[in-house]
């Protein structure tokens, strides 16, 4: 990489004018270059999964940026080349749930009170806002990424919402940002967390820009000689974009056929297993077969609670504002904890990782209507929802 100019170097939070060298082990790290903030989330060795404290630290840096006038733009990016962002600390979650602590200024509701008025504040930001989606990025990481004006996938990019997996629905804002799909496609990725691809992204516009990797690689650089004369935006586009770089072909979208054939808005997750199985009874390429197979093998071992509360989630998302959705989806979220499948599904593919999670109830047959619109119904009464001052 080239050298980076003084006015580069690091600088962390909290922080002054001054420029200053990282302190060990800090999560979240801050420099300005040429004028343009960078924001750097620094767990490499979780995939810059978000903490509780991280959240808070890039809240109070975006207020930061957001009142200097010396700063025209913020970059959002991952430390190391695996991930931007694996998504919210899971694990954490998990033993506040078990211990009881809902509430307090560090129980795991004010985590996502605190991570969804995040991701509000960033789809809001009045600077341009750049995100680095390269490599991992999922759950939490979304949030923070889909916020951005220039939201820049890779060739190493991996992007997917596989909350139904552990008993949770896709959230921080999904139920907003997913909608920009058609509906089918929506549904298909909401549900099954299908891993996407740099080109996926683009595709189904969840990315503006996909790049080879290492041209994210040198950036700063770019960045340093960058002039904000004619656009801070344009500009911006001009040091991410790679001009002569073609993306490959879309996955996703050789399966347009088959996602807009089963997943159907009025169709429920029960039948999409039924018509299913039946395509997969008849003779079918091999490629048709693989795509068959694995949808069948997301929509039988998922949970089936948040399966069909997801889906009905992500329609009532379409007709939402950004802030409706948080709200809801908070609401959702709070009971998949305290009454619903999170606990158990954290359990079993992420403490003990027997993969052999028990679902309650267990199977799509064996689910009542009551229970998907119990989920949907938020806890709280009007007016003294967490987030019901969002958006006002």
């Amino acid at each position: 990489m080239n050298a980076i100019p003084a006015s580069a170097r690091t600088i962390t939070q909290p922080a002054t004018s001054e420029l200053a060298a990282p302190e060990a082990g800090q999560e979240v790290l801050f420099r300005v270059v040429n004028r343009v903030a960078i924001v750097t989330l620094n767990r490499p060795a979780a995939l810059n999964a978000l903490s509780h404290a991280m959240v808070r630290e890039i809240a109070a840096l975006l207020e930061r940026v957001r009142h200097d006038d010396t700063i025209v733009a913020l970059v959002l990016e991952g430390a190391g080349p695996k991930g931007f962002c694996a998504g919210g600390d899971v694990r954490a979650i998990d033993r506040l749930a078990r211990a009881g602590e809902r509430l307090g200024e560090n129980g795991w509701q004010q985590f996502f009170v605190d991570e969804y008025r995040l991701d509000y504040a960033l789809h809001t930001f009045e600077k341009p806002l750049v995100a680095l989606l390269d490599g991992v990025t999922m759950g939490g990481g979304m949030g923070l990424g889909q916020a951005a004006a220039l939201r820049v996938a890779t060739t190493r990019t991996k992007i997917a919402m596989p909350e139904t997996r552990i008993g949770m629905l896709p959230d921080v804002g999904a139920t907003h940002f997913l909608a920009k799909m058609p509906v089918e496609t929506e549904l298909y990725v909401g549900l099954t967390g299908v891993l996407l691809t740099g080109a996926d992204a683009l595709h189904c516009h969840l990315a503006d820009l996909c790049v080879p990797g290492e041209w994210l690689d040198s950036y700063e650089a770019r960045l340093a000689q960058a002039s904000f004369e004619g656009g801070v935006l344009e500009a911006l586009r001009g040091v991410f974009g790679a001009l002569s770089y073609q993306p490959e072909a879309s996955t996703l979208a050789g399966h347009a056929a088959l996602i807009a054939r089963h997943f159907e808005r009025r169709t429920p997750v029960e039948q999409i297993v039924r018509t299913l199985r039946a395509d997969l009874e008849r003779e079918q390429p091999e490629a048709v077969r693989a795509w068959l197979e694995a949808t069948l093998e997301a929509l039988t071992h998922y949970s089936p609670t948040m399966l069909e509360v997801a889906r009905e989630a992500l329609l009532r998302g379409r007709q939402m504002t950004l802030a409706e959705s948080f709200r809801m989806e908070l609401g959702i979220v709070a009971r998949a904890i305290e009454e619903g499948d999170f606990c158990e599904g954290v359990r079993a593919h992420l403490v003990d990782k027997d993969r052999k999670p028990r679902w309650a109830p267990a199977t799509l047959a064996e689910l009542r209507d009551e229970r998907v619109q119990h989920f949907l119904c938020s806890p709280w009464r009007a007016g003294t929802h967490p987030l019901a001052d969002l958006g006002a």
